[in-house]
């Protein structure tokens, strides 16, 4: 939605951006500088407030095996770990890669594949014209189709989620979720063929609807690998 209602500021709001070069010549820096001073300011409060939940977190370097302790440091860890039976020592990175460790990270790469290649096709598809094959919309349609599969999304999550998980597993809703995806990217192509003889029809927009909620079953997948 940002991005849709930010887009080309100059044209869009002259009153506001009409007399700033800077966003004529540059139409698309406020929808990637908002959203991106948004994250600053989350690691910002993150780093600033948030506390290390661990007694004795081992640093990232560290962690890899890139950098080791002094001796001497090692020594007075080791002690005081001793001294403390309730802390928990550090597990190595090579002792987590066990083979359900190994599975579940694979899964959620391959879905993760999956799912960044449909939100990267699908503004592109939206936005490249109809004699291309695709649809040919603006950037504030554009915005509001992604927002509203945003919101359709969460919704659908909260309230669905848990009652099929619990009705069919985990393993046939990762499944499910990962499937649906193949009738979200073949509607690109019959979109783009009823966009071509039908123009903004009924049947292209109820299209692009179904590939919208269809896509939402997608995110089910993620939702059971956290499970």
């Amino acid at each position: 939605m940002i991005g849709g209602l930010l887009s080309r500021p100059a044209d869009r709001f002259p009153d506001l951006f009409g007399e700033s070069e800077f966003l004529k010549k540059y139409p698309y820096f406020l929808p990637c500088a908002v959203p991106a001073t948004f994250t600053l300011v989350v690691w910002v409060v993150t780093f600033l407030f948030l506390e290390e939940t661990l007694p004795n977190p081992t640093p990232l370097p560290e962690f890899l095996g890139l950098v080791r302790k002094p001796k001497a440091e090692q020594a007075h860890h080791h002690h005081s770990l001793a001294e403390s039976p309730d802390i928990e020592k550090p597990l190595s990175l090579r002792s987590l890669l066990t083979y359900e460790v190994v599975l579940a990270a694979a899964n959620y790469a391959f879905l993760s594949l999956v799912d960044i290649a449909f939100r990267g096709i699908h503004p592109v598809f939206l936005s490249t014209p109809i004699e291309l094959g695709g649809l040919g919309l603006t950037p504030p349609t554009i915005g509001k189709l992604l927002s509203s599969l945003g919101i359709l999304n969460g919704i659908f999550q909260v309230c669905f989620f848990a009652k099929i998980h619990d009705r069919w597993g985990a393993k046939r809703v990762f499944i499910a979720g990962l499937a649906s995806s193949l009738p979200a990217f073949a509607l690109f192509p019959v979109i783009s063929v009823l966009a071509r003889h039908q123009g903004y029809s009924f049947a292209v927009w109820a299209a692009v609807g179904a590939q919208i909620v269809i896509f939402i079953f997608l995110n089910m997948s993620f939702g059971k690998l956290k499970v």
